[in-house]
């Protein structure tokens, strides 16, 4: 879960063109990790409450030193699918262990008003 924040607050900060002192690899406990979440979850509407234009061309270095340039769109799909994939090997971690993983159907939880 640390890398899903870490990457977040990373490609946010490549959004707003400023440094971000979080790793892509941070180790946070779970505590830190709702923390930085809890902050992400108002950062983004403010980011695209902005209304970025899809098309910009966002110029960044990563984590292997190779610059880069990727539009507005291609990161923030990126960034869905990103989370997405780690958020199923959370789940089938749990799962392998016995565990019963959250329930992280999108569609549903809008149907159930769970979310906005």
């Amino acid at each position: 879960m640390a890398h899903i924040v870490g990457a977040e607050r990373l490609w946010m900060a490549r959004l707003r063109r400023r440094q971000e002192p979080l790793p892509v690899w941070p180790e946070l406990d779970v505590a830190a990790c709702g923390q930085h979440l809890e902050e992400l979850s108002r950062m983004w509407p403010e980011y695209l409450d902005e209304a970025p234009d899809a098309t910009e061309r966002i110029p960044y270095t990563n984590s292997k030193g190779e610059t880069w340039t990727s539009t507005v769109e291609e990161i923030l799909t990126h960034l869905v699918i990103h989370s997405a994939y780690h958020r199923g090997q959370i789940a089938s971690d749990v799962r392998a262990s016995g565990g019963v993983p959250a329930y992280t159907d999108y569609i549903h939880a809008v149907r159930q008003r769970l979310i906005e």
